[in-house]
């Protein structure tokens, strides 16, 4: 076993023996060899065709899905992992005998065919000998899971981009078998490309079918009728499942990353949808425990599951855990039943804290204020943006972002997105003419947002580089969707990123170079230099 694709990485080095996440060393292999499978896939898919077609579509789609899989906690069961990779081989077939009846494409086809034999044999991170191709390699991989995650959840809402597509299946392919450093460097700078177009077209299947988050007060204690609690990223499955719980009795809350879900309009007409429970997904063992419901995993950030909650906890999506129940999707539908049934068969949450929490801050909503945001900031009551987005996680160095939040001058204001602001948007650190100091803008994906609001308030300025405005990144980061937006942010000219807790282990002192050169990436230190730095634009 060897893994290092998320920040707990053992040592900072990789986990060799289980990963720290709890994943198996079978399981890691496993994954392993998917993955392996899925660029030959996409070889051949592409041998056939470099077009998006009615063929090459389907295979995209599930080669995306399979990637998502295996983002960090996302799915420990084997059994599910198998099917993939029997799927994955299934596909291959049929694409060896649309290749051998396709006589235009035969030459070709014979060269990747023989190609594909030639690297089968190496299957997994360190097969790749050269520590900088391996490095590039790696930081690529983990920036197309993180769109490949993006783009199934723009998918289960019909809103797809064939351009999206094409770059996944021709980047499988290419992580096949290039040995170019240089164009493995351009190729990482076109996943951030692409990775700002997959957020953009999540972001319009979201607000397409829900509405442009509003800002929103959400209550954070509890009632008194049995309760779901829905944790993971995806809105189609909480929609369905709001829908089948109407009248039923049972209330439904959300859990770290589905915080946001309040903050569409189209939710907002179920009663019994009444409020959040709990923090980040690294606290999940003690609070599934105390809600005392029934719980939906929708994605990933699953962690090994305890007795205390195993028999009321369920899995669905690309989500796997050995022994938990699966809901599966039949013929575009799902059926929550089972999840519904036990709910009502539990007591009520245990409330572990109360109040209210605001959030809702997506970019139409920000741009809206754009008028009040600019005359806070050509008064002087706004000194600087503090772009604190990303993961969030169990180290206790991850203590530093509640610091930075707190030791930050009154006359900041915090842009945040993902988990990550489970560290700070429970604190209160006040507003500046009524503008709160900490906007929270949704999940990890909707880090498109703060984006498209440093775009405009470019523009608004008159500026001509991003990097003139007053904003700083101070960015957390975990697993591989944070990668895909520091891709993102990368790709739009963003530059001095600060980057934490520590630097991720799949950089090679040489790769770690040329992101430093090029722009300025650095890691967090401690917090007062930090602050006295950011707010000197260093």
């Amino acid at each position: 076993m060897f893994c290092y694709q998320c920040q707990e990485a053992a040592k900072g080095e990789g986990c060799t023996i289980r990963g720290v996440c709890g994943k198996a060393p079978e399981t890691a292999g496993l994954q392993d060899l998917l993955i392996f499978t899925l660029k030959g896939v996409s070889a051949l898919s592409r041998s056939l065709s470099q077009e998006i077609d009615d063929h090459s579509r389907p295979v995209a789609r599930f080669c995306a899905r399979a990637l998502f899989a295996t983002i960090t906690n996302a799915n420990f069961h084997n059994d599910r992992i198998r099917e993939m990779i029997r799927e994955a081989l299934s596909i291959r077939e049929e694409l060896k005998a649309r290749g051998a009846s396709a006589e235009h494409s035969a030459a070709n086809w014979n060269a990747r065919e023989a190609e594909w034999e030639n690297y089968a044999r190496a299957v997994g991170i360190m097969s790749e000998p050269d520590e900088d191709i391996r490095s590039l390699k790696e930081l690529i991989t983990y920036g197309l899971k993180g769109i490949c995650a993006y783009a199934t959840h723009a998918a289960v809402l019909n809103h797809e981009n064939d351009e999206i597509w094409a770059f996944l299946l021709s980047t499988l392919d290419s992580l096949l078998s290039e040995q170019d450093m240089q164009k493995l460097i351009a190729l990482t700078l076109k996943t951030g490309e692409t990775a700002v177009k997959t957020m953009a077209l999540l972001d319009g299947a979201n607000t397409e079918h829900y509405g442009n988050p509003e800002i929103t007060k959400v209550n954070i204690g509890v009632g008194n009728r049995p309760g779901i609690l829905v944790s993971g990223h995806d809105l189609k499955d909480f929609e369905e499942l709001l829908e089948q719980t109407k009248d039923s009795g049972v209330d439904i809350y959300t859990h770290s990353e589905m915080l946001p879900a309040h903050y569409y309009p189209r939710f907002k007409k179920y009663d019994h949808f009444v409020g959040n429970y709990g923090n980040a997904w690294w606290k999940q063992d003690k609070e599934f425990d105390s809600f005392n419901g029934a719980i939906l995993m929708t994605t990933n950030c699953i962690v090994p599951v305890r007795d205390a909650y195993k028999d009321r906890i369920f899995t669905t999506g690309v989500v796997g855990y050995p022994d938990i129940p699966h809901i599966e999707e039949v013929d575009g539908k799902k059926d929550f039943t089972p999840l519904i049934t036990r709910a009502l068969e539990c007591k009520a949450p245990q409330e572990i804290e109360n109040g209210e929490i605001t959030g809702g801050f997506a970019h139409a909503q920000v741009l809206s204020l754009a008028d009040k945001v600019v005359d806070a900031v050509k008064n002087g009551d706004i000194s600087r943006f503090v772009v604190m987005a990303g993961c969030d996680g169990r180290q206790k160095g991850r203590s530093y972002f509640s610091d930075v939040a707190e030791t930050l001058p009154d006359s900041t204001v915090i842009l945040t997105a993902g988990c990550a602001k489970y560290r700070y948007n429970k604190m209160d650190l006040g507003d500046i003419a009524g503008i709160p100091r900490v906007l929270d803008a949704g999940q990890c994906n909707d880090s498109y947002s703060l984006a498209l609001i440093a775009l405009k308030l470019k523009e608004v300025f008159g500026l001509d580089d991003i990097n003139e405005l007053p904003i700083s990144y101070d960015i957390a980061w975990y697993e591989q969707k944070a990668v895909a937006v520091l891709l993102a942010l990368l790709s739009l000219g963003v530059k001095g990123i600060r980057l934490g807790p520590t630097l991720p282990a799949f950089l090679s002192p040489n790769v770690a170079k040329v992101l430093v050169e090029n722009f300025n990436i650095k890691p967090t230190g401690e917090v007062e230099e930090d602050v006295q730095s950011i707010m000197a634009g260093n």
